[in-house]
């Protein structure tokens, strides 16, 4: 589903390890095993770190979507009798309350408090489709968003499904990141996760993109590569290791809401467990949150107090 490798198939998945960084486990019994038999061996691990990261599909529920998606908007909840979303919808357009979906303020001050140094990734396609929902990169507000995230992190491309199959409109959203923000751009994950190898890989190196954070499952937790580090993708058909940076995450909330129908406790007992496992192996744990699980909408109501529990239980 998706254009994405179902990871029923994956062998991880068949043999149960998947919630296991299993080759950080590996390597940490080896260096063990050295350090006895021989104990002028010394080893030096980098410390475990925490990257939240957040990709901005859909930057508003209501606002800044044009007269014509509001309109329609207003029908499609008034003929499935949403009254409630019919009002919250006028207050949000008359400035009555504030967006469900807007928590980036909310999320700046957390990350203040924690001291954390996140990743945003940004969805720029110039025209809205299927799956490609996100306010368009020529509206100020979506100029404004970027730029006010850039100025205070590191910001980068979440490529639209369009461009998944087409380099040229790659090359142009990715211009017009770097354009909006000022910055040059190297990061960037793929849309649903959407993954076709060795081709997607070879289409962001020859984009100029030198590190990716789509090594993951877009329908499930856990450690795709059973590797909790960065490592370099190694081209099987050229027999090549290639430049492009590798970063592996684990914990993404679409998959703990919509494909493993977790409530909130559940998914802060997966997220405290995937700390544990990566703290213990001295990893890197990358996490994917987007803006409007962490916002007011009743839907996701909970997430964001089982977000601020896990950042405030990390002790590095």
């Amino acid at each position: 589903m998706y254009g994405r490798y179902a990871h029923e198939n994956s062998l991880a998945y068949k043999e149960d390890f998947l919630k296991l960084p299993l080759v950080n486990i590996w390597l940490q019994e080896f260096r063990k095993t050295l350090v006895q038999k021989f104990p002028s061996s010394t080893f030096h691990p980098k410390p475990f770190t925490f990257v939240p990261t957040y990709d901005i599909d859909i930057a508003y529920s209501y606002l800044h979507k044009g007269l014509a998606r509001n309109f329609g908007g207003f029908i499609k909840a008034m003929w499935a009798s949403e009254w409630a979303r019919v009002k919250e919808r006028m207050n949000v357009l008359f400035g009555k309350q504030p967006d469900p979906f807007d928590s980036y303020h909310w999320l700046h001050e957390l990350h203040q408090a924690q001291q954390l140094k996140p990743i945003y990734f940004f969805l720029l396609a110039s025209q809205n489709k299927a799956y490609d929902k996100n306010i368009l990169p020529s509206k100020h507000a979506m100029k404004q968003l970027v730029r006010q995230h850039a100025e205070r992190y590191e910001v980068a491309i979440h490529p639209s499904w369009q461009s998944g199959d087409k380099e040229e409109l790659l090359k142009e959203e990715l211009k017009a990141l770097e354009k909006i923000s000022g910055k040059k751009i190297t990061k960037s994950r793929q849309h649903y996760i959407r993954m076709n190898l060795p081709e997607t890989y070879r289409r962001l190196l020859d984009t100029g993109l030198t590190e990716d954070y789509s090594m993951g499952y877009g329908s499930i937790n856990g450690f795709r590569a059973s590797y909790c580090l960065p490592f370099f993708w190694y081209d099987l058909q050229q027999e090549e290791i290639t430049k492009l940076l590798i970063y592996p995450f684990c914990y993404m909330d679409a998959n703990s809401y919509y494909e493993q129908h977790y409530n909130c406790d559940e998914a802060l007992k997966e997220m405290e467990h995937y700390f544990r496992i990566t703290k213990e192996v001295n990893g890197l744990l990358i996490t994917i949150w987007h803006n409007h699980f962490l916002g007011t909408d009743k839907m996701f109501r909970g997430w964001r107090e089982s977000y601020i529990t896990m950042c405030q239980n990390l002790n590095f």
